[in-house]
């Protein structure tokens, strides 16, 4: 249902008046806003079309919270969505048209680049295939059949599972919207938050990098892509250009040696400004040896998926692969890639899937890249992207290529790995104990849930088992 245009005094939102600003100032606010308001419009874009959520559920949960920096604005300023078009639009300024974010099918939602009309809908990438209709086959390619009764203390799961929605055992302030466990292939343990279900999609944020892990693994099967080979982005080719030499393992390791300018490399004008990947991954400059540094970057995720783009021999393939190659061989239907507004996946973040097409990928990495009877990932593959390779990460966990490495959490077994992302997404894996563990959240930002001490009381309710390939 459509919410009101934004009036012209929310607009003027800034910690001191408009009167007192400079003019520095003002157009740093003006582009704050710019941001916040893609921020609002392509949250709202992808939670409602992608995920069947109303509006007003999402003003409740997906947009508070968020960083602090951009809370304000998004509180303040209104959007109108228009489900004829599939499109939401949220109004920043009067002299420029709003931030307008468009879906499509199977890619999800983009956001129209600042300062672009509507008309430039017509002009975005798409991907129109149906996806297959699989709820009907047996998990894990589909629905039927998909649970079982636990093996073990039932009661201390489900305490363990259930202590996860809203109470302080895994931290504090955190909101669980979803859970699931897998044991032997078979779900025993589910739960959901209201407003949540088995087919309703979360943004991934960071999971998505494991994702884009798997397809790079996925061409390697393939023949199409040598991790080890200098990444093929197009953008560095030049003669002399020292990028040139970065491998796209040291891409998915996050040892590039490409600078970042805050922790985590924040990416908010790819991920909320409408800026393209190849604008802003492809231009930094390198400040260490290759392989020489560990840093935790958005960018390396996303130029291993833009160098995956530059082998796909055309746009149409390019589109098409995350599809065609990962998700729906895995039953991933509901699952949505999204993309910028020239077709460039932004697969360190912009990813929507259920909480049970993450199980199936976890059953992928549980079975070192076997699915269904057949071979997704090159047969070492999960070992080798689950084993350090130079410089590695400070604090609790360790880092393979795009998954995290628990052998350092207490309570939980040397061989355990996991896909982590913002706001709560986890995606924890122990081959050993035939168990994969599904977590979703909207957690405020600085409130963090803890996935090793979840993991730890979820496995100790559970005995050790074979691990029968799905």
């Amino acid at each position: 249902m459509p919410m009101r245009h934004a009036l012209l005094l929310p607009l003027l939102l800034a910690t001191t008046s408009v009167a007192a600003q400079t003019g520095g100032e003002r157009e740093q606010a003006l582009h704050a806003r710019a941001i916040a308001a893609g921020y609002k419009a392509l949250t709202l874009c992808s939670a409602h079309f992608n995920a069947g959520r109303t509006p007003a559920q999402v003003e409740a949960l997906e947009l508070v919270g968020i960083y602090p920096e951009y809370q304000a604005a998004v509180d303040a300023l209104d959007a109108v969505v228009d489900p004829a078009a599939r499109t939401v639009s949220v109004a920043f300024d009067v002299a420029l048209p709003p931030r307008i974010a468009a879906w499509r099918p199977n890619l999800g939602c983009t956001q129209l680049r600042i300062g672009a009309a509507a008309q430039a809908i017509a002009a975005l990438p798409r991907f129109d295939a149906a996806a297959p209709q699989l709820d009907d086959a047996p998990w894990p390619l589909g629905d039927r059949d998909a649970t079982a009764a636990p093996r073990g203390d039932r009661a201390a799961l489900e305490q363990a599972v259930a202590d996860a929605f809203d109470t302080g055992r895994y931290g504090d302030g955190h909101a669980t919207t979803a859970v699931i466990v897998v044991q032997d292939g078979r779900i025993i343990a589910e739960r959901y938050r209201e407003g949540f279900g088995p087919h309703v999609s979360q943004r991934t944020w960071s999971v998505a990098k494991s994702l884009a892990g798997a397809l790079v693994g996925v061409a390697q099967a393939a023949g199409e892509l040598d991790p080890a080979a200098p990444a093929a982005v197009t953008e560095w080719q030049a003669p002399g250009d020292p990028r040139r030499a970065i491998t796209v393992d040291q891409l998915l390791r996050m040892s590039s040696g490409l600078h970042s300018d805050t922790a985590g490399n924040r990416t908010d004008a790819l991920y909320f400004g409408g800026v393209t990947v190849a604008e802003a991954a492809t231009g930094w400059p390198l400040v260490h040896p290759p392989g020489s540094r560990f840093r935790y970057a958005n960018n390396d995720s996303v130029l291993a998926v833009h160098a995956l783009r530059a082998i796909s021999g055309n746009e149409a393939r390019a589109l098409s692969r995350p599809f065609t190659d990962l998700f729906w061989p895995l039953g991933m239907t509901r699952t949505r890639a999204e993309t910028d507004w020239r077709g460039g996946f932004v697969l360190s973040s912009q990813v929507w899937s259920t909480a049970r097409d993450l199980a199936r990928f976890g059953l992928l990495l549980q079975n070192d890249g076997l699915f269904d009877g057949r071979r997704m990932l090159p047969e070492g593959w999960v070992r080798a992207a689950t084993t350090p390779s130079g410089p590695q990460p400070e604090g609790d966990f360790g880092y393979g290529a795009t998954l995290w490495l628990m052998q350092r959490s207490p309570g939980v077994p040397p061989d355990t790995f996991a896909a982590f992302g913002n706001r709560g997404q986890y995606v924890i894996v122990t081959p050993s104990r035939g168990v994969v563990l599904v977590r979703r959240g909207e957690d405020p930002t600085g409130k963090r849930f803890d996935p090793a001490r979840f993991a730890g009381a979820v496995l100790e309710a559970l005995p050790g088992s074979g691990v029968p390939a799905p």
